[in-house]
């Protein structure tokens, strides 16, 4: 008797030390969105096989991009220990515009346009490589200017039947000369007054994959390697690079994975 009752004292032991691994997961389970994640410490997580970086208080973050699939895996495990969750994520519509009956030179660079646009895209892409551990992928973004949205996240063109690259950012049509504030604290990654496509361009890295770029700006007041407190001037609201009128072009990334600035960030405050 004394056996049967230590054996089932020891099952009940064994059972609480293999508790569910503890998780919680905050923001749109959807295309677009930057997802929260709060574990263990010394917790290890995967998203659908690629490693995911936890901070030493077990916070971490991840998103979906604009085309993800509907459906994803998250796998958390430590001290022998494992969870598994299915996570459903959400489609978007996105809005699609045709346009047909255009010079040829208005839809295909020539080459050394292209060859210069390569280039850009491939700095752009190394800056977007930070994996520090800068912490303030914590805390919750600001809107860096304000005024009437007038580009969202995931639209595209097909210009004569030929599909353009989809617009990652919100553009934001503040006037020219506004103030671009930094949307977190971080560290300037990327600092080009003159790129063809996107003009005076600033990339802030927040730690964790987490970045912030701005563009179009008619002047740059930072440097790459300048450290940032959340709202320093970045630089101003310009018409630089290939626009039709002046605005901010705002994006969000999870390393590459291109987010929606408007659902990271919530709603642009009425003040």
């Amino acid at each position: 008797m004394k056996r049967a009752l230590a054996a089932v004292v020891l099952l009940m032991a064994v059972t609480a030390a293999r508790a569910e691994v503890p998780l919680t997961i905050e923001g749109p389970m959807e295309q677009g969105a930057l997802l929260r994640g709060q574990t263990l410490p010394n917790a290890k997580v995967v998203l659908d096989g690629h490693a995911v970086r936890v901070a030493p208080d077990g916070r971490f973050i991840f998103g979906f991009g604009r085309d993800a699939p509907n459906r994803a895996v998250l796998e958390v495990s430590v001290g022998g220990e494992a969870l598994r969750r299915d996570l459903a994520v959400k489609a978007r519509q996105y809005d699609i515009q045709r346009i047909n009956g255009l010079p040829e030179k208005q839809v295909t660079p020539d080459p050394d346009l292209l060859e210069r646009i390569k280039r850009e895209n491939a700095i752009v892409f190394k800056a977007r490589t930070a994996d520090s551990d800068l912490p303030f992928f914590e805390t919750p973004l600001i809107w860096p200017a304000r005024g009437p949205i007038s580009g969202v996240y995931g639209s595209q063109r097909i210009l004569n039947g030929e599909p353009r690259a989809p617009h990652y950012g919100v553009d934001v049509a503040a006037p020219a000369g506004s103030p671009v504030k930094a949307a977190l604290p971080g560290t300037v990654t990327l600092a080009e007054p003159d790129l063809y496509l996107t003009g005076g361009t600033v990339l802030v890295d927040h730690g964790y994959g987490l970045s912030t770029t701005y563009m179009h700006m008619s002047r740059l007041d930072v440097k790459v390697g300048q450290q940032l407190a959340q709202g320093d001037q970045i630089g101003l609201v310009g018409a630089t690079g290939r626009v039709t009128g002046p605005h901010l072009d705002w994006r969000v990334n999870w390393y590459q994975v291109r987010l929606d600035a408007a659902v990271v960030a919530g709603p642009m405050p009425a003040n």
